[in-house]
């Protein structure tokens, strides 16, 4: 399911990351990593604030929609 479909507070596994090469690789600097832990700690208009390798990050939804844990 994609990160915005995720429950706040839980731990999930990112298994893999969808969209464009230049998408993937800007995700991919931020942490977002296949087999990398990732938890939302809040959503707010549809922008989503996450926890992903020690690091507090915000998404808007469309870069959620492309991360499938």
């Amino acid at each position: 399911m994609p990160l915005t479909m995720a429950n706040q507070e839980e731990t999930f596994l990112i298994k893999k990351i969808s969209g464009k090469e230049e998408v993937r690789r800007f995700l991919e600097n931020l942490g977002f990593v296949a087999g990398a832990e990732v938890s939302v700690i809040s959503k707010i208009c549809g922008n989503i604030i996450v926890q992903v390798k020690d690091s507090r990050v915000a998404i808007s939804k469309e870069m959620a929609q492309k991360i499938i844990v």
